[in-house]
């Protein structure tokens, strides 16, 4: 150990000469250590991604050290289900605001039951084979290059000390009988009346013996650190193999959350012309004029000009006579002679009755106002076909 020890301080003062690996051998360790640099950031950012409370974080890592299960947590979503559920049994689970947060609550649930599944399928298919990588083979190789480290220490202390032996062994050959440096050599053993020359020969020879014994040590544990690292080759395939269910799982929990918000906006927007068609007028708490009865908002009036022909007519509390209402006949109803544009269909949508007209996602349509029109609809054609369509599910074009 102190020859390894000289060795290794000799080298890093550039006083000494080290034995370099192969070139293959050094491709394996630059190509080991990036797979351990970027599974530890890779490991660390996914943490983050599925739980972004350092907090929970910490105490999750806590149980997993100490080998116990960690406790369920409650996920955003489902907290936030859980407010609106009892903030709809305050207010009145008949009332529209009500029904709505009830609707929302059940959509928020489902959110946080998704996201509970996707956290729970990439822990266990991406997370965990990450880990027990860093773990396991990671530390095993680790361990088995500092081995090698220190054979090759070994190795090259031998080397320099046949090299001192044999310049010490040449030069007592040229000078005769010359008393040899015990000091520098640390020979042991010697029969101080034999010739220089033949103890520098003895000398040499067991510095040879070690040597030999050396290089064989030095050469079984490079071989065994070469298959090590040359298995991070399957390592790479294992954690491809990962990385695909994790992005299948992803895939997944985002399609569900989509779809999820897809079906709560349906929801919302069909009853949305009833809710601002009278519903809250008809609440004994609401002292609010019915919105048909206000005049059109001005930024609905600037962007489509609406038809001056169609008369407004005021909304009778319990009577569902609103101007969209009364106009909608297809056979009635003409667009303007100005003011139409183009729109662009973001999501489908289903008619909730002969008023409105169905949509397709990605298809264009013409869409314009009326006077005393609800903001959030406007009067969508395709070809022969008229109807109310929501603000919401279209992209208004120039």
């Amino acid at each position: 150990m102190t020859a390894s020890f000289l060795q290794f301080t000799e080298e890093k003062l550039g006083q000494a000469e080290k034995t370099e690996l192969d070139a293959h051998f050094e491709n394996l360790l630059a190509r080991a250590d990036c797979t351990k640099n970027w599974t530890e950031k890779i490991l660390r950012q996914t943490e983050v991604l599925l739980q972004p409370n350092p907090s929970a974080r910490v105490e999750e890592f806590l149980y997993e050290k100490l080998d116990r299960k960690v406790p369920s947590r409650v996920t955003n979503g489902e907290l936030l289900a859980q407010y609106m559920t009892e903030a709809a049994n305050d207010f009145g689970p008949g009332t529209p605001y009500g029904k709505t947060l009830i609707k929302v609550g059940e959509t928020q649930r489902r959110l946080g039951a998704a996201e509970r599944d996707f956290i729970h399928s990439a822990s266990i298919n991406f997370l965990t084979p990450l880990r027990n990588f860093l773990e396991g083979d990671w530390r095993t190789i680790s361990k088995e290059r500092r081995i090698l480290q220190n054979r090759r220490l070994d190795l090259d202390a031998c080397k320099a000390r046949l090299k001192k032996a044999k310049a010490a062994e040449a030069k007592a050959a040229c000078e005769g009988d010359a008393v040899p440096d015990f000091q520098e050599t640390r020979p042991r053993n010697y029969v101080l009346s034999a010739s220089a020359s033949a103890l520098w020969s003895d000398e040499v020879e067991k510095a040879e013996h070690e040597l030999r014994l050396t290089q064989t040590e030095f050469d079984r544990q490079a071989e065994v650190t070469r298959l090590l690292l040359e298995g991070i080759s399957s390592t790479h395939v294992n954690h491809l193999r990962c990385l695909h269910e994790f992005v299948e799982s992803q895939t997944n929990y985002y399609a569900q959350c989509y779809q999820y918000m897809l079906d709560l906006q349906k929801q919302l927007g069909s009853s949305k012309g009833e809710i601002f068609s009278g519903t809250f007028v008809g609440n004994a708490e609401s002292t609010s004029p019915p919105p048909a009865a206000t005049s059109p908002p001005a930024v609905a009036a600037a962007t489509l000009p609406a038809v001056p022909t169609i008369p407004v007519v005021p909304t009778i509390v319990g009577v569902p006579n609103t101007v969209a209402e009364s106009v909608l006949n297809p056979n009635e109803v003409k667009p303007p002679a100005s003011g139409t544009r183009k729109a662009r269909v973001l999501y489908d949508y289903e008619a909730a009755d002969s008023t409105e007209l169905a949509l397709l996602a990605d298809e264009m349509i013409t869409v314009y106002s009326l006077p005393g029109m609800d903001p959030d609809w406007l009067i969508g054609e395709r070809g022969n076909q008229k109807g109310k369509v929501p603000v919401t599910y279209l992209e208004l074009l120039s």
